[in-house]
């Protein structure tokens, strides 16, 4: 790694968006002396928020209804008076596990930054079309819902007037709204799974409050047009096999293909710097303070797992700015000793994935299921023994749940499951 100048900040955090903001602001609250510092490689910060226009943000966090540009902004303007220094416009190229960070930028250069304690936000991407290996030309018109979301509304651009989407994560629901509502038609959104993976809120005020058809169990089987997508072949699938089944194509006229597909975190730096990953969530392994396997580095927000609240962004970023900062002010010469948390049977994970053997009070765990339980009981295992038990009426793989553990009843090693069938 080289760059100069050098320059040496207590807290750097790479990633100026929802979860980059909230931890560098709790930070700097670690000591009014602590030199944080914001890379961001857009020109502006906010990051996703900023094209999110629509409201439903903040209900939690905040406690009323904001959209994106406004939730961002209440943390934009908390920046204020608290020293926090922002490069914006520049790019964290590599991350040294002794937390030394190379990154380029028109206005600093390529510089290394040497950082007491590092926060990793740099959210996620959106899935795409090459990873779906559907047959045909690549036509003009295929689009991941959010790039275009960023059209739309940031651009000015209508993508198409006919539109087809494959995928109801929410981003491709609100999209479906969108486009609706600026005149084009939805013909209608495809699902290979028999359950949506986005909010159900947002399936009743984006399709059904427009009367956008949702089909499960169906997905693109193929894309057709040369210069210009003119129509795309949509079939139903096998519930156990998600293959296409022979005999229901349908081929449906339109302009526009948008993606809805799935994210995947942004973790790059992180595996070149060789931090412990989660198969299932993309995302680092962390401890209850989002600290992740090297020792002052921390990760927080849909770079560690995606999330479908912004709120829950904050409330974990905040947690990880706090740890942060403390590092910076004390290092910690050792790990200490952990409990394991997993998820067995419906389970697909859990976030922390390892606490504090001498944690007190109170810890809030994030799980997903796997599939969709009608009604579903949550059990949480502590050694051999039943230390917790939630029931909850529905549970589906595209709300995060969320449950609080109270360590005076942790003896050992932590497993969530799932009672009952899917």
């Amino acid at each position: 790694m080289e760059g100069k100048p050098m320059m040496k900040c207590d807290v750097a955090v790479i990633g100026g968006g929802p979860a980059g903001l909230a931890a560098a602001i709790e930070a700097a609250k670690a000591s009014k002396e602590i030199k944080v510092l914001v890379l961001e490689r857009d020109h502006e910060l906010g990051g996703i928020l900023q094209q999110c226009i629509h409201n439903g943000f903040g209900l939690h966090f905040f406690g009323e209804e904001l959209t994106g540009p406004e939730y961002a902004a209440r943390f934009i303007d908390q920046l204020k008076d608290t020293g926090i220094e922002i490069w914006s416009d520049c790019m964290a190229l590599e991350l040294s596990a002794d937390r030394k960070i190379l990154a380029v930028s028109a206005q600093h250069g390529l510089t290394t930054i040497e950082a007491g304690a590092v926060v990793l936000a740099m959210g996620c991407r959106e899935r795409t079309r090459g990873a779906l290996n559907i047959p045909g030309t690549r036509p003009a018109g295929v689009y991941t819902a959010g790039c275009a979301q960023r059209l739309v509304n940031m651009e000015g651009y209508l993508p198409g007037k006919r539109a087809v989407i494959l995928g109801s994560g929410d981003i491709g629901l609100i999209m479906a709204r969108r486009m609706t509502w600026e005149g084009a038609k939805v013909e209608m959104v495809c699902e290979l799974m028999p359950y949506s993976s986005g909010l159900n809120r947002n399936i009743v005020q984006c399709l059904e409050d427009n009367n956008i058809p949702l089909k499960f169990n169906h997905t693109v089987t193929r894309i057709h047009g040369k210069e210009r997508v003119e129509a795309v072949t949509v079939a139903e699938v096998d519930p156990a096999t998600r293959k296409p089944i022979p005999g229901t194509e349908q081929k449906v006229e339109c302009d526009t293909l948008l993606l809805s597909v799935g994210l995947i975190p942004e973790n790059e730096l992180s595996r070149a710097a060789g931090v412990e990953m989660d198969p299932v969530t993309s995302g680092a392994t962390v401890n209850e303070d989002r600290e992740t396997s090297i020792p002052g580095v921390f990760a927080c927000g849909n770079v560690l797992h995606v999330h479908d609240l912004v709120d829950n962004v904050s409330a974990e970023a905040i947690l990880a700015g706090r740890a942060a900062g403390a590092y910076a002010l004390n290092p910690r010469k050792e790990a200490g000793e952990y409990y394991n948390v997993r998820g067995q049977n419906g389970v697909r994970y859990v976030v922390p994935q390892r606490i504090h053997k001498d944690k007190t009070g109170k810890v809030d765990l994030y799980f997903r299921v796997g599939a969709a339980y009608k009604p579903a009981q949550l059990n949480i295992y502590s050694g051999d023994s039943l230390i917790a038990s939630r029931k909850k009426a529905v549970m589906t793989p595209g709300e995060m749940e969320k449950v609080t553990l109270d360590m005076d009843k942790v003896k050992g090693d932590l497993v969530l499951s799932i009672a009952g069938e899917a």
